[in-house]
C-alpha cells in the first residue's frame, strides 16, 4: 500500500479546498495519490489586502502556517492591486503560494474590478468585499467568497467563478514545480 502525499490548504473555505482538489487532480504524475486537509490559518493582515505585496504575503503566511507534517502547503489569498486606467484604480487578484518547507512557488489568477463603492469601502477599512456587497444591498449572504461561484461569479453571471480564478492561480504556481529544472 502506497503512502498518500499529504498536502495542507491554509483555509477551511470549501470553495478553496475544492479548487485545490480539482486542480491537483490535473497533475497525476506529480500528485497521483494525495490527501488534502484544510487548516484554519489566520493571517496577520488586517482587513482586505490592498496591494500586491500584502496579498502575496497573506498567501505566503497561510501556506507557512499550514506547513506541518506534509509535503506541501498551499496558501490562497485575494486582494486589491493598483491598476492604472481602471475605473477605480484597483482590481482584485487571486494569489497562490505553494510552500515545500524551504521555498515558495507563486502564481496569480485573473484580476477583475469591484464596483466603485465596494472598492471605496475596502480601501477605508469599512468592510471586506462580502461585507460591502451586503451593506450595499447587493446580496443577503454573509460570505459571498465562500459561496458557489463567489463574488466574481456574481459579477460575471457565472461566466468566471471564484473556483476557476483560484484554479488558475494554483496552475500558475505549479509551473515552477512541474518545470523545476527551468527555475
Amino acid at each position: 500500500m502506497s503512502k498518500k502525499l499529504k498536502i495542507k490548504v491554509g483555509s477551511k473555505n470549501q470553495v478553496k479546498i475544492r479548487s485545490v482538489q480539482e486542480t491537483l487532480s490535473l497533475y497525476p504524475d506529480m500528485f497521483k495519490d494525495f490527501e488534502l486537509e484544510g487548516i484554519d490559518a489566520a493571517v496577520e493582515l488586517f482587513g482586505h489586502p490592498k496591494n500586491l505585496k500584502q496579498t502575496i504575503e497573506g498567501a505566503m503566511q497561510r501556506a507557512k502556517f499550514s506547513f506541518t507534517n506534509c509535503a506541501y502547503s498551499i496558501g490562497l489569498e485575494g486582494g486589491l492591486i493598483e491598476v492604472p486606467y481602471s475605473k477605480t484604480g484597483y482590481m482584485e487578484i487571486a494569489v497562490c503560494a505553494i510552500y515545500d518547507g524551504n521555498q515558495y512557488y507563486l502564481g496569480l489568477g485573473p484580476a477583475f474590478e469591484w464596483p466603485k463603492n465596494v472598492t471605496e469601502m475596502i480601501l477605508v477599512n469599512e468592510a471586506d468585499a462580502s461585507q460591502a456587497f451586503k451593506k450595499l444591498g447587493l446580496t443577503d449572504q454573509e460570505k459571498l467568497g465562500a459561496s458557489e461561484g463567489g463574488i466574481v461569479g456574481y459579477l460575471t453571471s457565472g461566466r468566471l467563478t471564484r473556483e476557476e480564478q483560484t484554479k488558475q492561480s494554483i496552475i500558475t504556481a505549479l509551473i515552477q514545480l512541474e518545470n523545476s529544472k527551468l527555475y
